[in-house]
């Protein structure tokens, strides 16, 4: 029974190979030859999943999966298998045969491929004229689109609609463009024809499953590729075709914004820019799929002579006979065959028939490597020599040298792109079942290479091309906030569906840094929305919060909760009573929460202070009671301002009126009335002279003074110290200036001259020079022979007596009466 023999013609979306699978599946055996490795890879993959993947095969130049049993093989076209026997056969995007550089192998399949009981052509409506010469008894069936494709204009990059393709035509403009979307959309998919299909896939799943919405890629995706995609985008509509560069034709912008649009589910397609790239006969031909009639397909021999070189050469550049067809341009593997037909080594081994078919398989390996006929024919004669030679095939130690030296998952994209490249040449190889001594096991090693390579390739397009942080942000904007999944981790870090987009610290969220200037504001509103309730928590577990989680900070002066500052200090009515500023973030708080915090954090900071300041607190309290005798208040109220120490000097008006009675006052609050200062010996402790320090910087408005370590009496010259008083280039504590200048007066007699024992500085810890002006500030004078004698210190007259008020004596005698 004679062959059936359809051509199923339309643009794109007219589910042409989804009829060709369905047509293979339903008859007993069949094969299908596709123009990508990534195409034929795909369909694999689906009809694995009908048939089982013991019954279907998978042949293409770098890859071979062909089970014992397989009776569906999917195939690129340059791999198709011509003496298998099939059922059925189809050859998909016939059209391919008009391209100068691939269209001689479409043109031999669609002449002499052949299927057992159905044979079909698939391809655009412009090949018509094609099949009705060249096979007149071939049945045309002609399908619509599905869905509609319309033109949009040209759209900025910022605003390219969500599930674009951006096409370019070369690497560097791949690159650009997906950098550039990156930037401004946190990224895209990359897919190129040079990809493995492990790094294309991987890239394409990641567009499917919406974790970019954006794909830039090469025209590769004009080639049956199926994406969920609503528009396509031209970056430019000319390309370099290997020999120059030219405008594309209408065909190939019909066949890459067809891209646009999954079954019936509109599309749009335009330009990326400003400025309007496509003409208007051009647009009305793609919307309406006008395109003109290819007028002639590119021939080759495809079964040449093989009796000699030359007469292969000649077989190769021979001129076909029908008037619709034209010899193909010179390919690449003639290019080298003719380079090695003069090589010695080529001629003196070429003199048969079999080494002559040998010459030309070699000749058939692809040139992955884009490095041109010139290089390429080097490696080329090498493999021709290796099969020419010993057991005719390629030495093991040589071969996997090669893999060795490619098996490097470092460098940049280029780096690995181009190891993928060699790798291809070598997975080629691998697949030509005589070339290598046991093909099976280096078939799979040059598979596993390619895997990592791939994996480490789309590891490498995803971390420069894609930016998870701003993708998310861009999906979920506008998305209900209770429906997103924010997390803020221990440490504080805000991540959005899990990437990090900034830091929490306490009620206060802060941008990450690495984020761009353009995002910021995107990463801040987007925080600020869904971290209400986190704040909230954050509220609720300060006020139950211990007072062990808080602190006063020094530097710079405010209250730490978990140690991030809550509140600031300010100047507040007295020293002991500063005022609470809560930080900025914890107006963000709701009204109730806000009021809760900062009542705590005054109850803890007036907590700590009175714990540690008690005698500061009962010296304020003192001196403000009215039964308190005025001569006393008159010092306690300085005492109380100056932090629990004033000098004496200021103070000795009123100290020289003090009676017996007023003394036993000061002595049962604590205080030290001593030689050159009043002092709570008890503030003098490391902490309350902290909190002093801190609340008198507070006071002054100025930076914290640096202290010594706790439990140091002498320390070096710098910013006044509470407790302390300066002695030329030191500063010495006052209790222990009031312990020396009482063994001064107990080692000297009367006004007599005497000599200070040396023994007497060292015992305390202060140089001779810091001794000298301890002694002279107590009042002790030198005299000649290093004596020195006491003179007392001057003393300030004592205050006119300031006539006292009538009004003041009915008042003195009302509080005796109370």
């Amino acid at each position: 029974m004679e062959s059936k023999l359809v051509a199923v013609l339309g643009p794109t979306n007219t589910g042409k190979t989804h009829l060709a699978i369905e047509r293979m599946c339903a008859h007993s055996s069949g094969m299908i030859g596709f123009p990508l490795r990534l195409l034929a890879r795909e369909v694999y993959d689906r009809v694995v999943a009908i048939k089982g993947a013991g019954e279907v095969g998978l042949i293409t130049g770098e890859e071979k999966i062909l089970p014992p049993k397989a009776r569906w093989l999917l195939c690129t076209a340059e791999s198709m298998p011509m003496n298998r026997d099939v059922a059925f056969l189809a050859l998909d995007e016939a059209q391919i045969g008009a391209d100068p550089e691939r269209g001689h192998v479409f043109t031999d399949r669609m002449l002499h491929a052949r299927g057992r009981e159905e044979t079909m052509i698939l391809g655009s409506e412009a090949l018509g004229g094609m099949v009705r010469t060249l096979m007149p008894k071939a049945e045309i069936i002609k399908r619509p689109r599905f869905s509609t494709l319309s033109y949009a204009g040209a759209k900025k990059l910022s605003r390219l609609p969500k599930r674009s393709a951006i096409v370019a035509f070369s690497a560097e403009e791949v690159y650009a463009v997906a950098e550039m979307l990156r930037r401004a959309r946190g990224g895209a998919a990359v897919v190129m024809g040079a990809l493995s299909p492990r790094t294309r896939n991987a890239q394409v799943a990641m567009f499917q499953a919406g974790e970019v919405d954006y794909l830039v890629a090469t025209d590769a995706i004009g080639m049956g590729l199926n994406m969920d995609l609503n528009h396509v985008a031209f970056a430019a509509l000319g390309k370099f075709d290997g020999h120059r560069q030219r405008r594309l034709s209408i065909s190939e912008m019909a066949q890459i914004a067809g891209r646009a649009g999954r079954h019936q589910r509109d599309g749009t397609f335009g330009s990326l820019g400003g400025e309007e790239m496509f003409r208007p006969e051009e647009i009305e031909a793609i919307e309406e799929h006008r395109f003109p009639r290819i007028e002639h397909l590119y021939w080759r021999d495809g079964d040449p002579d093989v009796s000699s070189v030359a007469a292969l050469i000649a077989a190769l550049e021979a001129r076909p006979h029908r008037f619709e067809l034209r010899a193909a341009p010179e390919a690449v593997d003639l290019a080298v065959l003719k380079r090695l037909a003069d090589d010695p080594l080529v001629i003196e081994r070429a003199r048969h028939p079999v080494r002559v078919a040998r010459l030309w398989e070699a000749c058939g390996l692809p040139d992955f490597r884009k490095v041109g006929p010139e290089h390429h024919a080097r490696t080329v004669q090498r493999i021709y020599r290796h099969l020419t030679e010993g057991s005719g095939h390629i030495p093991t130690d040589w071969f996997a040298a090669e893999i060795a030296r490619l098996d490097e998952v470092g460098g940049d994209i280029p780096a690995l792109g181009g190891r993928i490249a060699a790798a291809r040449t070598w997975a080629y190889i691998a697949h030509r079942a005589d070339w290598l001594a046991d093909p099976k096991h280096w078939a799979a090693r040059t598979e596993a290479l390619e895997e990592r390579l791939s994996d480490a390739l789309h590891k490498k397009l995803t971390e420069r091309f894609v930016d998870r942080r701003t993708t998310v942000l861009m999906r979920e904007i506008g998305a209900d906030p209770a429906l997103l999944d924010v997390t803020v981790a221990d440490d504080g870090v805000v991540s959005v569906e899990d990437e990090p987009i900034g830091r929490l610290d306490g009620f206060a969220f802060a941008v990450d840094p690495s984020a761009r200037v353009g995002e910021r504001k995107r990463l801040l509103a987007a925080a600020e929305r869904r971290l209400p309730k986190e704040r909230a928590r954050r509220a609720q577990a300060l006020v139950e919060a211990p007072d062990a989680e808080f602190a006063l900070l020094a530097e710079p002066i405010g209250i730490a909760w978990r140690g991030t500052i809550v509140a600031r200090l300010a100047p507040g009515r007295t020293l002991m009573e500063p005022r609470v500023i809560p930080d900025p973030a914890i107006g963000l708080l709701g009204p109730v929460d806000r009021e809760r915090v900062s009542q705590r954090i005054e109850t803890w900071l007036a907590s700590i202070l009175r714990r540690h300041l008690e005698p500061l607190f009962a010296m304020a309290e003192t001196g403000g009671d009215l039964f308190t005798p005025p001569r006393v208040r008159a010092l306690l109220a300085p005492l109380a301002a100056g932090g629990g120490s004033v000098e004496r000097a200021t103070v000795e008006g009123p100290l020289g009126a003090l009676d017996a009675d007023d003394r036993r006052i000061l002595r049962a609050a604590g205080l030290t009335v001593g030689t050159l200062d009043l002092f709570d010996a008890r503030l003098l402790k490391p902490e309350p002279l902290r909190l002093v320090a801190t609340l008198r910087a507070v006071r002054a408005k100025a930076a914290m003074p640096a202290l010594p370590a706790p439990g140091t009496t002498v320390t070096g010259a710098g910013a006044p110290l509470p407790g302390f008083r300066g002695f030329g280039a030191k500063q010495v504590r006052i209790d222990l200036v009031e312990r020396i200048a009482r063994a001064l007066h107990d080692r000297r007699k009367a006004r007599l001259p005497f000599v200070p024992d040396p023994a007497l500085a060292t015992s305390f810890g202060i140089d001779a020079t810091t001794f000298t002006d301890i002694l002279r500030a107590c009042g002790f004078r030198a005299e000649s022979g290093g004596h020195w004698v006491w003179r007392n210190r001057p003393r300030p007259a004592p205050p006119k007596a300031v006539p006292r008020s009538p009004h003041f004596a009915v008042l003195e005698d009302w509080a005796g009466r109370v």
